[in-house]
């Protein structure tokens, strides 16, 4: 038994710890858990615990059900909002099949291997997201509404929003998830909280918890929070704007003082490798029907692959650099969204841009204009092209790539294939109140 398996031990006995949630997901990102009594948590580190894999989306064949939850003794944390005596700890599992061996279609082990891939490269990743949501509520027509009508940056004096993001903060905090920012966000009832810089694993963890606190205080404040790409039509979308760097070590890979805009040859074809295989992963990225809404319905979010400084229109973006902060230089990827599995989405961010580095992509020039601005000659003159429109067009691309379908594994990129074509077209089957409407008007 390692040091930290000893040190969770002990916390639960000297804490009076009742019950630990071992977390995982399935592989659209749904969050699953199951509580286990103190005493067997030692025999978990030890043989992990049994559970019948085919129940949960995409994990394994009926015919191969069973698996094994081995919990991570290093993601231990309290569980701040159960706050009756006796505590409740959590800690995320890998899912192993019986003889040992990582579960093929475990999300958490995609990344996991993604990462591997990245350190045999001499790099460790760091990753910093934007996590977008709304705060709503259910008026009384029973439709959902937001709770409040303010806008970008707003102090409301009482409003729910700041007692909300203090809760949710304190209790991020308490997790031991730091936080850099928080502000209500530029449509009724939106939010941002910024997540601090950590590596790969522990953010897709952490954005896990995030969404996890979020939902727990939205109750607690009488409300509910969702990460919908696109609740509302004529307001803007909740995207969840990721910012990566790659480290040697102390050193910044992504910085080179005399680059332009201070961004190394890696940081180049880093960036080069986003852009070339932004189709291909935009299904994983945006993973919803209503994703594409979101992606193609302005107010920012990111429509065309392309690539600039300060510019917000772009796919990819290198934001500002802080003089004398070789540290702070890093890539922003715009398009993906809070409704993502991390583990996966992360997955294949990385692995396209590292098939930038390795393949030696060359970067294109940058978008200096408002990329949505322009005409679809002027963008075709340029060489900026689009994103997919739809799910079905995003896994059409997905379906053609090599490099996603080795990112994810054979199974679950079929499963994940799967699943996304049954939901759109279920989608097209619907007949919407829109064209209902073009049929028959209101007199």
């Amino acid at each position: 038994m390692d040091k930290q398996q000893e040190y969770v031990l002990r916390a639960i006995e000297e804490r009076d710890i009742r019950f630990i949630r071992l977390w995982f997901t399935d592989v659209l990102g749904q969050l699953k858990s199951v509580a286990i009594a103190p005493a067997e948590v030692e025999g978990a580190f030890e043989e992990g615990i049994g559970f019948d894999g085919s129940a949960i989306e995409g994990l394994t064949r009926v015919f191969e059900s069973d698996l094994l939850l081995s919990p991570d003794p290093s993601t231990f944390q309290m569980l701040p909002w159960r706050t009756s005596t006796n505590g409740v700890a959590r800690m995320f599992c890998d899912v192993l099949t019986p003889d040992g061996e990582p579960a093929r279609t475990d999300p958490r082990a995609v990344l996991e291997r993604q990462i591997a891939r990245v350190a045999d490269a001499g790099f460790t990743c760091y990753i910093h997201p934007e996590i977008e949501f709304y705060l709503v509520e259910r008026g009384p027509d029973g439709r959902i509404r937001p709770t409040d009508n303010a806008g970008y940056f707003d102090h409301v004096p009482g409003g729910t929003a700041h007692d909300f993001r203090r809760r949710a903060i304190l209790q991020l905090e308490q997790m031991g998830i730091s936080v850099e920012f928080s502000h209500h966000e530029g449509g009724p009832g939106q939010n941002e909280i910024d997540l601090r810089f950590a590596d790969a694993l522990s953010m897709a963890d952490n954005i896990m918890t995030f969404k996890a606190v979020v939902e727990e205080v939205a109750i607690q404040e009488g409300c509910m929070a969702t990460f919908m790409p696109k609740p509302f039509v004529g307001q803007p979308g909740s995207g969840m704007h990721t910012h990566f760097s790659l480290f040697e070590g102390e050193r910044n890979a992504f910085y080179d003082p005399a680059g332009q805009y201070q961004l190394s040859s890696i940081g180049c074809a880093f960036i080069a490798g986003l852009l070339h295989h932004a189709s291909e992963i935009t299904a994983v990225t945006n993973q919803y029907v209503n994703s594409y809404k979101r992606l193609w319905g302005g107010d920012e979010a990111p429509s065309y692959v392309c690539w600039g400084h300060n510019n917000r229109s772009a796919l990819v973006r290198v934001p500002m650099h802080k003089p004398g902060k070789a540290q702070s230089v890093r890539v922003e990827y715009r398009s993906l969204d809070p409704c993502a599995n991390p583990y996966l989405a992360l997955a294949v961010i990385l692995a396209a841009g590292m098939r930038g580095i390795e393949e030696g992509y060359e970067l294109p020039p940058e978008a200096e204009d408002d990329v949505w601005a322009l005409s679809d000659g002027e963008r075709k003159a340029l060489g900026i092209g689009a994103l997919p429109t739809s799910l079905k067009s995003a896994v059409a691309a997905m379906s053609n790539s090599d490099l996603v379908a080795d990112t994810l594994g054979e199974d679950a990129f079929e499963f994940f294939r799967r699943n996304k074509r049954r939901e759109y077209q279920a989608y097209d089957a619907q007949v919407t109140d829109f064209e209902l409407s073009q049929f028959f008007p209101r007199s």
